[in-house]
Protein backbone atom coordinates (compact mmCIF):
# COMPACT_ATOMS: atom_id res chain seq x y z
CA UNK A 1 0.00 0.00 0.00
CA UNK A 2 1.31 3.48 -0.23
CA UNK A 3 0.93 6.45 2.04
CA UNK A 4 0.54 9.96 0.54
CA UNK A 5 2.48 11.16 3.83
CA UNK A 6 4.79 9.18 6.31
CA UNK A 7 2.59 11.27 8.36
CA UNK A 8 -0.80 9.96 7.65
CA UNK A 9 -2.14 6.41 7.72
CA UNK A 10 -4.60 5.19 4.99
CA UNK A 11 -8.25 4.09 6.08
CA UNK A 12 -7.29 0.90 5.28
CA UNK A 13 -5.00 0.28 8.04
CA UNK A 14 -8.01 1.44 10.66
CA UNK A 15 -5.29 3.92 11.82
CA UNK A 16 -6.44 8.05 11.61
CA UNK A 17 -4.41 10.61 10.12
CA UNK A 18 -2.84 12.73 12.48
CA UNK A 19 -0.80 15.96 11.83
CA UNK A 20 2.84 16.16 12.80
CA UNK A 21 2.39 19.25 15.03
CA UNK A 22 -0.24 17.28 16.88
CA UNK A 23 1.59 13.83 17.33
CA UNK A 24 4.77 15.49 18.53
CA UNK A 25 2.64 17.70 21.05
CA UNK A 26 1.00 14.90 22.81
CA UNK A 27 2.41 14.02 26.14
CA UNK A 28 1.74 11.91 28.96
CA UNK A 29 -0.50 13.69 29.99
CA UNK A 30 -2.78 14.46 27.77
CA UNK A 31 -2.22 11.69 24.88
CA UNK A 32 -5.38 9.35 26.24
CA UNK A 33 -7.94 12.63 26.63
CA UNK A 34 -11.45 11.41 25.90
CA UNK A 35 -9.66 7.67 25.61
CA UNK A 36 -7.98 8.11 22.42
CA UNK A 37 -4.48 6.63 22.02
CA UNK A 38 -1.59 8.95 20.86
CA UNK A 39 -1.30 8.00 16.73
CA UNK A 40 1.70 7.19 14.65
CA UNK A 41 2.61 5.07 11.28
CA UNK A 42 5.02 3.21 13.58
CA UNK A 43 6.08 2.50 17.27
CA UNK A 44 9.43 0.97 18.29
CA UNK A 45 9.47 -1.22 21.45
CA UNK A 46 12.78 -0.72 23.33
CA UNK A 47 15.53 2.10 22.93
CA UNK A 48 18.77 0.12 22.65
CA UNK A 49 20.32 -0.54 19.99
CA UNK A 50 17.82 -2.19 17.54
CA UNK A 51 15.60 -0.10 18.26
CA UNK A 52 17.23 2.92 17.85
CA UNK A 53 18.95 1.61 14.39
CA UNK A 54 14.98 0.67 13.25
CA UNK A 55 14.02 4.23 13.65
CA UNK A 56 17.06 5.59 12.16
CA UNK A 57 16.26 3.02 9.25
CA UNK A 58 13.00 4.82 9.02
CA UNK A 59 13.80 7.96 9.19
CA UNK A 60 16.47 7.27 6.58
CA UNK A 61 12.90 6.15 4.98
CA UNK A 62 11.09 9.52 5.09
CA UNK A 63 9.07 8.02 7.72
CA UNK A 64 9.89 10.42 10.54
CA UNK A 65 6.03 9.66 12.20
CA UNK A 66 7.38 7.09 14.44
CA UNK A 67 7.84 6.55 18.44
CA UNK A 68 10.22 4.94 20.48
CA UNK A 69 8.45 3.82 23.76
CA UNK A 70 11.66 3.04 26.44
CA UNK A 71 10.87 1.34 29.94
CA UNK A 72 14.26 3.13 31.26
CA UNK A 73 14.99 6.96 31.59
CA UNK A 74 17.38 7.01 28.90
CA UNK A 75 18.14 5.23 25.87
CA UNK A 76 20.66 2.18 25.69
CA UNK A 77 18.98 -0.95 26.48
CA UNK A 78 21.69 -3.49 27.84
CA UNK A 79 24.43 -1.19 26.92
CA UNK A 80 24.36 -0.05 30.21
CA UNK A 81 27.07 1.77 32.36
CA UNK A 82 26.97 3.45 35.66
CA UNK A 83 29.37 4.87 38.19
CA UNK A 84 31.37 3.13 40.53
CA UNK A 85 34.21 3.98 42.69
CA UNK A 86 36.30 6.60 43.31
CA UNK A 87 38.88 8.60 41.38
CA UNK A 88 41.97 10.62 43.36
CA UNK A 89 39.60 13.87 42.70
CA UNK A 90 37.01 12.22 44.10
CA UNK A 91 34.70 11.56 41.19
CA UNK A 92 33.87 8.20 39.88
CA UNK A 93 34.90 5.90 37.45
CA UNK A 94 32.19 4.68 34.75
CA UNK A 95 31.79 0.77 34.27
CA UNK A 96 29.96 -1.02 31.85
CA UNK A 97 27.26 -3.44 33.37
CA UNK A 98 26.53 -4.85 29.86
CA UNK A 99 27.45 -4.71 26.74
CA UNK A 100 31.35 -3.68 26.82
CA UNK A 101 33.93 -5.22 23.71
CA UNK A 102 33.86 -4.20 19.98
CA UNK A 103 34.04 -7.67 18.86
CA UNK A 104 36.02 -8.12 15.73
CA UNK A 105 36.62 -4.77 14.08
CA UNK A 106 37.14 -4.70 10.78
CA UNK A 107 40.59 -5.91 8.23
CA UNK A 108 41.75 -3.35 5.43
CA UNK A 109 40.06 -3.32 2.47
CA UNK A 110 37.25 -5.86 4.19
CA UNK A 111 34.17 -5.54 5.87
CA UNK A 112 34.03 -3.33 9.04
CA UNK A 113 32.06 -3.82 12.15
CA UNK A 114 29.39 -1.07 12.23
CA UNK A 115 30.05 -0.65 15.79
CA UNK A 116 33.48 -0.33 14.83
CA UNK A 117 32.69 2.59 12.73
CA UNK A 118 30.24 4.67 15.03
CA UNK A 119 33.22 4.26 17.95
CA UNK A 120 35.80 5.84 15.31
CA UNK A 121 32.65 8.65 14.55
CA UNK A 122 31.96 9.27 17.99
CA UNK A 123 35.59 8.93 19.49
CA UNK A 124 34.49 6.37 21.77
CA UNK A 125 37.39 5.28 23.74
CA UNK A 126 38.49 1.87 23.84
CA UNK A 127 41.64 -0.10 23.79
CA UNK A 128 42.78 -3.45 23.15
CA UNK A 129 41.88 -6.64 24.92
CA UNK A 130 44.96 -9.36 24.98
CA UNK A 131 43.73 -12.26 25.38
CA UNK A 132 46.98 -14.15 26.15
CA UNK A 133 47.69 -11.56 29.05
CA UNK A 134 46.45 -14.26 31.39
CA UNK A 135 47.81 -15.66 34.15
CA UNK A 136 46.39 -18.94 35.62
CA UNK A 137 45.44 -20.18 39.75
CA UNK A 138 43.81 -22.79 41.70
CA UNK A 139 43.41 -22.63 45.35
CA UNK A 140 47.05 -22.77 46.68
CA UNK A 141 47.34 -20.15 44.36
CA UNK A 142 49.34 -19.13 41.07
CA UNK A 143 49.50 -22.45 39.27
CA UNK A 144 50.61 -22.71 35.55
CA UNK A 145 48.25 -24.78 33.24
CA UNK A 146 47.96 -22.13 30.54
CA UNK A 147 49.36 -24.91 27.96
CA UNK A 148 45.87 -26.36 28.56
CA UNK A 149 44.99 -23.05 26.66
CA UNK A 150 46.69 -24.23 23.83
CA UNK A 151 45.18 -27.93 23.71
CA UNK A 152 41.73 -26.48 24.05
CA UNK A 153 42.44 -24.12 20.57
CA UNK A 154 43.52 -26.93 18.53
CA UNK A 155 40.37 -29.06 19.61
CA UNK A 156 38.25 -26.07 19.20
CA UNK A 157 39.66 -25.25 15.53
CA UNK A 158 38.51 -28.99 14.77
CA UNK A 159 35.30 -28.66 15.82
CA UNK A 160 34.55 -25.56 14.15
CA UNK A 161 35.47 -27.10 10.90
CA UNK A 162 33.30 -30.27 11.29
CA UNK A 163 30.49 -27.45 12.44
CA UNK A 164 31.40 -25.90 8.91
CA UNK A 165 30.80 -28.99 6.75
CA UNK A 166 26.92 -30.03 8.99
CA UNK A 167 26.18 -26.64 8.42
CA UNK A 168 26.78 -26.87 4.64
CA UNK A 169 25.54 -30.32 3.74
CA UNK A 170 22.30 -29.59 6.48
CA UNK A 171 23.48 -32.22 8.74
CA UNK A 172 21.96 -32.82 12.24
CA UNK A 173 24.01 -30.45 14.71
CA UNK A 174 25.13 -31.84 17.90
CA UNK A 175 26.07 -29.98 20.85
CA UNK A 176 29.52 -28.11 21.51
CA UNK A 177 30.32 -31.00 23.81
CA UNK A 178 30.32 -33.16 21.28
CA UNK A 179 31.86 -31.58 19.10
CA UNK A 180 34.72 -30.95 21.24
CA UNK A 181 35.27 -34.06 22.01
CA UNK A 182 35.33 -35.72 19.03
CA UNK A 183 38.02 -32.97 18.03
CA UNK A 184 40.29 -34.52 21.20
CA UNK A 185 39.45 -32.18 23.92
CA UNK A 186 37.14 -34.52 26.73
CA UNK A 187 38.26 -33.26 29.96
CA UNK A 188 37.17 -35.43 33.30
CA UNK A 189 35.08 -33.58 35.38
CA UNK A 190 37.53 -33.87 38.33
CA UNK A 191 40.30 -31.70 36.28
CA UNK A 192 39.23 -28.19 37.41
CA UNK A 193 42.41 -26.56 35.70
CA UNK A 194 40.83 -28.32 32.16
CA UNK A 195 37.23 -27.08 33.20
CA UNK A 196 38.47 -23.54 33.76
CA UNK A 197 40.06 -23.42 30.66
CA UNK A 198 36.99 -24.69 28.84
CA UNK A 199 34.84 -22.45 30.67
CA UNK A 200 37.06 -19.01 30.24
CA UNK A 201 37.16 -20.45 25.84
CA UNK A 202 33.58 -21.42 25.78
CA UNK A 203 30.44 -19.86 28.58
CA UNK A 204 32.82 -17.04 28.97
CA UNK A 205 31.59 -15.85 25.12
CA UNK A 206 28.31 -18.22 24.93
CA UNK A 207 26.90 -17.74 28.67
CA UNK A 208 26.07 -21.43 28.62
CA UNK A 209 28.38 -24.64 29.10
CA UNK A 210 29.42 -26.79 25.49
CA UNK A 211 26.36 -29.46 26.61
CA UNK A 212 24.00 -26.45 26.37
CA UNK A 213 24.92 -24.89 22.96
CA UNK A 214 24.55 -26.02 19.27
CA UNK A 215 27.63 -26.99 17.94
CA UNK A 216 27.07 -25.84 14.47
CA UNK A 217 25.65 -22.28 15.08
CA UNK A 218 27.62 -21.40 18.09
CA UNK A 219 30.52 -21.92 15.75
CA UNK A 220 29.39 -20.10 13.19
CA UNK A 221 28.18 -17.37 15.60
CA UNK A 222 32.03 -16.39 16.44
CA UNK A 223 33.63 -17.67 12.97
CA UNK A 224 31.33 -15.17 11.30
CA UNK A 225 32.55 -12.54 13.25
CA UNK A 226 35.89 -12.66 14.44
CA UNK A 227 36.74 -14.05 10.90
CA UNK A 228 34.59 -11.58 8.44
CA UNK A 229 35.75 -8.79 10.63
CA UNK A 230 38.70 -9.72 12.60
CA UNK A 231 39.91 -11.30 15.73
CA UNK A 232 40.45 -7.83 17.11
CA UNK A 233 38.43 -7.43 20.96
CA UNK A 234 38.62 -3.62 22.32
CA UNK A 235 37.04 -3.16 25.15
CA UNK A 236 35.03 0.35 25.64
CA UNK A 237 36.66 2.49 29.05
CA UNK A 238 34.45 5.88 28.17
CA UNK A 239 33.52 7.68 30.83
CA UNK A 240 30.45 8.46 29.02
CA UNK A 241 29.35 4.75 28.27
CA UNK A 242 29.29 2.97 25.45
CA UNK A 243 25.27 3.88 25.05
CA UNK A 244 27.11 7.04 23.86
CA UNK A 245 27.28 5.65 20.08
CA UNK A 246 23.54 4.43 20.37
CA UNK A 247 23.14 8.11 21.90
CA UNK A 248 25.38 9.74 18.82
CA UNK A 249 23.39 8.19 16.07
CA UNK A 250 19.86 8.56 17.99
CA UNK A 251 21.09 12.32 17.79
CA UNK A 252 21.04 12.09 13.90
CA UNK A 253 17.01 12.16 13.78
CA UNK A 254 16.24 12.56 17.38
CA UNK A 255 15.96 16.69 18.43
CA UNK A 256 16.52 17.43 22.18
CA UNK A 257 13.32 16.87 24.00
CA UNK A 258 12.00 15.01 21.20
CA UNK A 259 8.37 14.47 21.71
CA UNK A 260 8.49 10.96 19.51
CA UNK A 261 10.89 9.79 22.28
CA UNK A 262 8.60 8.35 25.20
CA UNK A 263 11.25 7.64 28.00
CA UNK A 264 10.18 5.79 31.49
CA UNK A 265 7.44 4.18 29.79
CA UNK A 266 6.37 0.48 30.72
CA UNK A 267 4.82 -1.43 28.09
CA UNK A 268 2.22 -3.93 29.55
CA UNK A 269 -0.33 -4.55 26.24
CA UNK A 270 0.29 -5.24 23.29
CA UNK A 271 -3.08 -5.58 21.01
CA UNK A 272 -1.98 -6.61 17.50
CA UNK A 273 -4.18 -6.90 13.65
CA UNK A 274 -4.27 -7.07 10.67
CA UNK A 275 -4.62 -3.51 10.61
CA UNK A 276 -2.41 -2.07 13.11
CA UNK A 277 -0.90 -2.50 16.31
CA UNK A 278 -2.16 -0.87 20.18
CA UNK A 279 0.48 -0.35 22.69
CA UNK A 280 -0.82 -0.07 26.13
CA UNK A 281 1.55 1.45 29.23
CA UNK A 282 1.44 0.79 32.55
CA UNK A 283 0.89 4.68 32.72
CA UNK A 284 -2.32 4.36 31.10
CA UNK A 285 -0.99 5.69 28.08
CA UNK A 286 -1.33 4.10 24.54
CA UNK A 287 -0.14 4.13 20.87
CA UNK A 288 -2.11 3.01 18.41
CA UNK A 289 0.40 2.22 14.94
CA UNK A 290 -0.34 1.04 11.46
CA UNK A 291 3.06 -0.88 12.50
CA UNK A 292 5.36 -1.91 15.27
CA UNK A 293 8.64 -3.10 15.83
CA UNK A 294 9.21 -5.06 19.18
CA UNK A 295 12.82 -5.39 20.16
CA UNK A 296 12.18 -6.26 23.51
CA UNK A 297 15.09 -8.80 24.92
CA UNK A 298 14.59 -12.57 24.47
CA UNK A 299 14.23 -12.84 28.30
CA UNK A 300 11.20 -10.46 27.97
CA UNK A 301 9.35 -12.50 25.26
CA UNK A 302 9.88 -15.14 27.29
CA UNK A 303 7.94 -13.58 30.23
CA UNK A 304 4.59 -12.91 31.16
CA UNK A 305 5.96 -9.02 31.73
CA UNK A 306 3.97 -8.46 28.84
CA UNK A 307 0.41 -9.58 27.68
CA UNK A 308 -0.29 -9.82 23.71
CA UNK A 309 -4.27 -9.90 22.44
CA UNK A 310 -4.47 -12.07 20.72
CA UNK A 311 -1.78 -14.25 21.84
CA UNK A 312 0.96 -14.68 20.02
CA UNK A 313 0.57 -18.07 17.49
CA UNK A 314 1.96 -21.15 18.53
CA UNK A 315 4.74 -21.15 15.19
CA UNK A 316 5.91 -17.68 17.32
CA UNK A 317 5.64 -18.45 21.31
CA UNK A 318 7.42 -21.89 20.33
CA UNK A 319 10.21 -20.31 18.45
CA UNK A 320 10.30 -17.59 21.26
CA UNK A 321 10.74 -20.39 24.03
CA UNK A 322 12.74 -22.43 22.34
CA UNK A 323 15.77 -20.15 22.25
CA UNK A 324 18.32 -19.60 25.36
CA UNK A 325 18.39 -16.23 27.17
CA UNK A 326 21.51 -16.28 28.87
CA UNK A 327 23.06 -14.20 32.22
CA UNK A 328 26.41 -12.72 32.10
CA UNK A 329 27.60 -11.05 35.45
CA UNK A 330 30.25 -8.93 36.21
CA UNK A 331 30.86 -8.13 40.22
CA UNK A 332 33.32 -5.20 40.40
CA UNK A 333 35.66 -4.42 43.39
CA UNK A 334 37.90 -1.26 43.75
CA UNK A 335 40.83 -1.62 46.23
CA UNK A 336 42.88 0.90 47.77
CA UNK A 337 46.03 -0.74 45.76
CA UNK A 338 46.81 -2.89 42.88
CA UNK A 339 47.79 -6.22 44.60
CA UNK A 340 47.43 -8.05 41.87
CA UNK A 341 50.37 -8.36 39.03
CA UNK A 342 49.32 -4.52 37.50
CA UNK A 343 50.55 -5.93 34.02
CA UNK A 344 48.27 -8.92 33.74
CA UNK A 345 45.01 -8.08 32.75
CA UNK A 346 43.35 -11.59 32.62
CA UNK A 347 43.13 -14.06 36.09
CA UNK A 348 41.93 -17.29 35.48
CA UNK A 349 40.81 -19.20 39.01
CA UNK A 350 40.16 -23.07 38.83
CA UNK A 351 37.52 -23.50 41.69
CA UNK A 352 38.32 -26.77 43.23
CA UNK A 353 35.07 -27.85 43.80
CA UNK A 354 32.81 -25.50 41.18
CA UNK A 355 32.79 -24.73 37.48
CA UNK A 356 33.02 -21.36 36.22
CA UNK A 357 32.46 -20.37 40.08
CA UNK A 358 34.46 -17.24 40.42
CA UNK A 359 36.35 -18.09 37.16
CA UNK A 360 37.62 -15.02 35.42
CA UNK A 361 39.20 -12.15 36.94
CA UNK A 362 39.67 -8.84 35.10
CA UNK A 363 42.35 -5.80 35.66
CA UNK A 364 40.98 -2.61 34.61
CA UNK A 365 44.19 -1.08 36.45
CA UNK A 366 46.28 -2.07 34.06
CA UNK A 367 48.03 0.57 31.55
CA UNK A 368 45.74 1.33 28.45
CA UNK A 369 42.78 0.88 30.76
CA UNK A 370 41.77 2.95 34.01
CA UNK A 371 45.65 2.51 35.36
CA UNK A 372 45.68 3.64 39.21
CA UNK A 373 42.16 2.69 39.63
CA UNK A 374 42.44 -0.58 41.53
CA UNK A 375 39.83 -2.04 39.79
CA UNK A 376 39.16 -5.53 39.39
CA UNK A 377 35.97 -7.44 38.32
CA UNK A 378 35.11 -11.44 38.04
CA UNK A 379 32.87 -12.72 35.75
CA UNK A 380 30.46 -15.71 35.99
CA UNK A 381 27.42 -16.53 33.73
CA UNK A 382 24.38 -19.10 34.00
CA UNK A 383 24.21 -21.42 36.69
CA UNK A 384 26.59 -18.85 39.42
CA UNK A 385 25.15 -16.24 38.07
CA UNK A 386 21.52 -17.12 38.95
CA UNK A 387 23.42 -18.72 42.59
CA UNK A 388 24.99 -15.00 43.20
CA UNK A 389 21.96 -13.05 42.13
CA UNK A 390 20.51 -15.06 45.02
CA UNK A 391 23.32 -13.72 47.40
CA UNK A 392 23.09 -10.39 49.62
CA UNK A 393 25.76 -8.12 48.41
CA UNK A 394 27.50 -8.80 51.26
CA UNK A 395 27.70 -12.51 51.06
CA UNK A 396 28.47 -11.89 47.28
CA UNK A 397 31.43 -9.92 48.31
CA UNK A 398 33.14 -11.89 51.00
CA UNK A 399 32.62 -15.06 48.86
CA UNK A 400 34.78 -12.90 45.90
CA UNK A 401 36.70 -12.03 48.54
CA UNK A 402 37.74 -15.44 49.80
CA UNK A 403 38.53 -16.38 46.00
CA UNK A 404 41.10 -13.60 45.54
CA UNK A 405 42.60 -14.21 48.85
CA UNK A 406 43.40 -18.08 48.00
CA UNK A 407 45.00 -16.92 44.46
CA UNK A 408 47.03 -14.59 46.10
CA UNK A 409 48.22 -16.26 49.64
CA UNK A 410 51.17 -14.07 49.91
CA UNK A 411 49.15 -10.78 49.55
CA UNK A 412 46.94 -8.76 52.16
CA UNK A 413 43.76 -8.18 50.97
CA UNK A 414 41.96 -6.06 53.08
CA UNK A 415 37.54 -5.14 52.14
CA UNK A 416 37.44 -3.19 49.13
CA UNK A 417 36.35 0.53 49.10
CA UNK A 418 33.82 -0.43 47.15
CA UNK A 419 31.92 -3.10 45.52
CA UNK A 420 28.89 -3.80 43.03
CA UNK A 421 27.31 -6.33 40.42
CA UNK A 422 24.20 -5.95 38.36
CA UNK A 423 21.22 -8.66 38.90
CA UNK A 424 20.61 -9.24 35.24
CA UNK A 425 17.92 -12.18 35.74
CA UNK A 426 15.54 -9.89 37.95
CA UNK A 427 15.85 -6.50 35.89
CA UNK A 428 12.38 -6.51 34.87
CA UNK A 429 13.49 -4.77 31.11
CA UNK A 430 15.72 -7.32 30.13
CA UNK A 431 15.55 -10.71 32.51
CA UNK A 432 18.94 -11.65 31.27
CA UNK A 433 22.40 -10.49 29.20
CA UNK A 434 21.98 -11.95 25.63
CA UNK A 435 20.21 -15.13 23.55
CA UNK A 436 22.38 -18.42 22.77
CA UNK A 437 21.48 -20.70 20.51
CA UNK A 438 20.47 -24.52 22.58
CA UNK A 439 21.50 -27.79 20.83
CA UNK A 440 19.16 -29.12 18.00
CA UNK A 441 18.01 -25.71 17.05
CA UNK A 442 17.45 -25.18 13.09
CA UNK A 443 17.59 -21.96 11.25
CA UNK A 444 13.97 -22.83 10.17
CA UNK A 445 13.36 -22.61 13.49
CA UNK A 446 15.11 -18.86 14.11
CA UNK A 447 13.88 -17.86 11.16
CA UNK A 448 10.36 -17.97 13.02
CA UNK A 449 11.75 -16.26 15.86
CA UNK A 450 12.66 -12.84 13.42
CA UNK A 451 9.28 -13.70 11.49
CA UNK A 452 6.49 -11.10 11.63
CA UNK A 453 2.86 -11.72 13.38
CA UNK A 454 1.07 -9.33 10.96
CA UNK A 455 2.22 -5.47 11.47
CA UNK A 456 3.84 -6.63 14.62
CA UNK A 457 7.58 -6.97 13.55
CA UNK A 458 10.47 -8.40 15.71
CA UNK A 459 14.52 -7.64 15.92
CA UNK A 460 16.93 -7.73 18.50
CA UNK A 461 20.48 -9.36 19.09
CA UNK A 462 18.32 -12.59 19.25
CA UNK A 463 16.76 -12.52 15.99
CA UNK A 464 20.00 -12.26 14.20
CA UNK A 465 21.09 -15.23 12.99
CA UNK A 466 24.79 -14.84 11.88
CA UNK A 467 25.64 -12.18 14.64
CA UNK A 468 23.51 -13.35 17.58
CA UNK A 469 24.27 -12.42 21.01
CA UNK A 470 26.43 -9.70 19.97
CA UNK A 471 25.72 -5.70 19.52
CA UNK A 472 26.55 -5.11 15.73
CA UNK A 473 24.05 -8.33 15.65
CA UNK A 474 21.50 -5.94 17.33
CA UNK A 475 22.37 -3.28 14.51
CA UNK A 476 21.78 -5.57 11.70
CA UNK A 477 18.78 -6.92 12.88
CA UNK A 478 16.99 -3.18 14.03
CA UNK A 479 18.14 -1.77 10.63
CA UNK A 480 16.81 -4.43 8.60
CA UNK A 481 13.52 -4.46 10.38
CA UNK A 482 13.42 -0.39 9.75
CA UNK A 483 14.17 -0.99 6.37
CA UNK A 484 11.40 -3.82 5.47
CA UNK A 485 8.59 -1.76 7.22
CA UNK A 486 9.79 1.12 5.27
CA UNK A 487 9.11 -0.97 2.24
CA UNK A 488 5.91 -1.93 3.21
CA UNK A 489 4.75 1.15 3.49
CA UNK A 490 5.48 2.82 0.53
CA UNK A 491 4.62 -0.37 -1.44
CA UNK A 492 7.99 -1.31 -2.42
CA UNK A 493 10.86 -4.02 -2.36
CA UNK A 494 14.29 -3.22 -0.27
CA UNK A 495 17.84 -4.40 -0.15
CA UNK A 496 18.71 -6.41 2.76
CA UNK A 497 22.05 -6.29 3.85
CA UNK A 498 23.06 -9.65 2.43
CA UNK A 499 22.23 -7.43 -0.47
CA UNK A 500 18.59 -9.94 -0.95
CA UNK A 501 15.55 -8.00 -2.09
CA UNK A 502 12.80 -8.79 0.07
CA UNK A 503 9.50 -8.29 -0.27
CA UNK A 504 6.32 -8.36 2.17
CA UNK A 505 6.51 -9.80 4.89
CA UNK A 506 9.16 -12.33 6.43
CA UNK A 507 9.52 -16.27 5.95
CA UNK A 508 7.89 -18.68 8.85
CA UNK A 509 6.87 -21.62 9.32
CA UNK A 510 3.77 -23.36 10.41
CA UNK A 511 5.07 -26.60 11.27
CA UNK A 512 8.80 -27.63 11.56
CA UNK A 513 10.41 -31.35 10.79
CA UNK A 514 13.31 -32.52 12.47
CA UNK A 515 12.38 -35.86 13.63
CA UNK A 516 12.51 -39.30 12.01
CA UNK A 517 9.55 -40.62 9.77
CA UNK A 518 7.18 -43.24 11.20
CA UNK A 519 8.77 -46.37 8.94
CA UNK A 520 11.91 -45.74 10.90
CA UNK A 521 10.57 -46.81 14.28
CA UNK A 522 11.19 -50.50 13.41
CA UNK A 523 13.72 -52.98 15.21
CA UNK A 524 16.41 -52.41 12.86
CA UNK A 525 16.87 -49.30 14.36
CA UNK A 526 16.23 -50.38 17.52
CA UNK A 527 12.43 -49.86 18.14
CA UNK A 528 11.12 -52.96 19.58
CA UNK A 529 7.90 -52.19 20.32
CA UNK A 530 4.66 -51.01 18.74
CA UNK A 531 2.51 -50.72 21.05
CA UNK A 532 2.80 -46.55 20.90
CA UNK A 533 1.71 -46.49 17.63
CA UNK A 534 -0.92 -49.37 18.34
CA UNK A 535 -2.24 -47.24 21.02
CA UNK A 536 -2.53 -44.06 18.93
CA UNK A 537 -4.45 -46.10 16.50
CA UNK A 538 -7.02 -46.90 18.42
CA UNK A 539 -7.07 -43.18 20.34
CA UNK A 540 -7.50 -42.04 16.63
CA UNK A 541 -10.11 -44.41 15.84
Amino acid sequence: MFFKSPLCVLAAAAVLCESATAAAAATGSDRNKHGACRKTTVAILGGGMAGVTAAQALHNSSISDLVIIEYRDQIGGRAQHTTFGKQKDGSPYTVELGANWIQGLGKPGGPENPVWTFSKKHSLKNTYSNYSSILTYNETGYTDYSHLLDEYETAANGMTIEAGRLLAENLQDQSARTGLALAGWNPKHSDMAAQAVEYWSWDWEAAFPPEQSSMIFGAAGNNLTFSQFSDENNLVIDPRGYSAIIDGEAATFLGKGDKRLMLNTKVVNVAHSDHGVTVHNEDGSCVSAAYAICTFSLGVLQSDTVKWQPELPKWKETSIQKFSMGTYTKIFYQFNETFWPGDTQYFLFASPSTRGSWAIWQSLSTEGFLPGSNIIFATVTNDESYRIEQLSDERAKQEGLAVLRQMFPDKHIPEPLAFMFPRWTKTEWSYGSYSNWPVGTTLEMHQNLRANVGRLWFAGEATSAEYFGFLHGAWFEGREAGEQVAGLLQNRCVKVYNDKEMCGERTRYEDLHGTSPLHHYNLLNGWATSSFFASKRRRDA
